[in-house]
């Protein structure tokens, strides 16, 4: 149910929203994070692997078949960990679904990052990720979700 308030906006119509699952895939107190390629839109920032949810698919099922493509595992989808709404300030929004993943199988192999890190909970500040990442990433730092 949405309230009244979510519905009137000051702001003219813009892009339709995207809809994507991203996972928070954690390890001995480490999390894995992806660099953009420089020839994608916002180039070289970092994010959480995962992607658009296509028609039909729950977004755990969305963040399962991301994973499969974009590092070769099989992981097994946890509880979401928060959901956020962003609008992107030159146009744009995306409505992001978190969720953990403790277990997975498969060796990580990266198909389209230019590079994955395994990066301590504390150190995720030190990274410039998206805008839509950024008060997360603070969140997670300072222990606060996982």
């Amino acid at each position: 149910m949405q309230d009244a308030a979510s519905n009137a906006s000051p702001r003219p119509a813009g892009p339709a929203l995207r809809f994507v699952a991203a996972a928070l895939i954690v390890r001995d107190g480490e999390v894995l994070i992806g660099q953009r390629r420089p020839n994608q839109p916002m180039a070289l920032l970092w994010e959480f692997p995962g992607g658009k949810i296509e028609a039909g698919e729950s977004p755990q099922q969305a963040l399962a078949r991301e994973l499969d493509e974009e590092l070769g595992i099989h992981a097994t989808v946890g509880p979401r960990v928060i959901h956020i709404r962003h609008n992107y300030r030159h146009g744009g929004a995306v409505d992001l679904q978190f969720f953990s993943v403790h277990e997975f199988e498969g060796e990580i192999q990266n198909q389209i990052y230019e590079q994955v890190k395994w990066v301590k909970l504390t150190d995720l500040t030190s990274y410039e990720f998206l805008a839509a990442d950024r008060g997360l990433i603070r969140d997670l730092a300072a222990g606060k979700l996982l």
